[in-house]
């Protein structure tokens, strides 16, 4: 497979539960230039009128700075993994079986088809994880 592999830093940040907040904390990094690979948005449902925005990536110094100033940290619970190559079918399956022989217990799995390509972030419990994900998906 031809794949392109990474381990992501993840930001996080929590919002309050209401009309616009998601738009308008979005729209401070949008300001400072970031183009956002992957976001999700939630509810917190331990604390009620809050919720969490979890965002991929934030590289420049513009966009850091944006992101300290809405809130944002780089989550140290959130180990990530982007993936993306060429759609076929049971592409999900071989990325998470070859991880699972790896030894390593997902966290977490999103993935989207777009076209003719897929994007995946495999989340896992530990930096080492991440890392032996990266080279396990890279030998693939």
């Amino acid at each position: 497979m031809d794949l392109f592999v990474e381990g992501e830093d993840v930001w996080v940040a929590s919002i309050a539960d209401k009309p616009g907040a998601l738009g308008t904390t979005l729209g401070l990094l949008a300001d400072a230039g970031a183009n956002l690979d992957f976001i999700i948005s939630r509810r917190a449902p331990d604390e009620p009128g809050s919720a969490v925005v979890f965002v991929t990536p934030l590289k420049s110094d513009a966009e850091v700075r944006a992101g300290d100033d809405s809130g944002f940290s780089v989550t140290r619970m959130t180990y990530s993994v982007r993936v993306e190559g060429d759609n076929e079918p049971g592409v999900a399956a071989k990325l998470v079986k070859a991880v699972g022989e790896a030894g390593i217990n997902l966290a977490g799995f999103s993935a989207a088809k777009l076209g003719a390509r897929f994007v995946a972030h495999i989340r896992v419990d530990t930096p080492e994880d991440r890392e032996v994900v990266v080279k396990v998906l890279s030998e693939l």
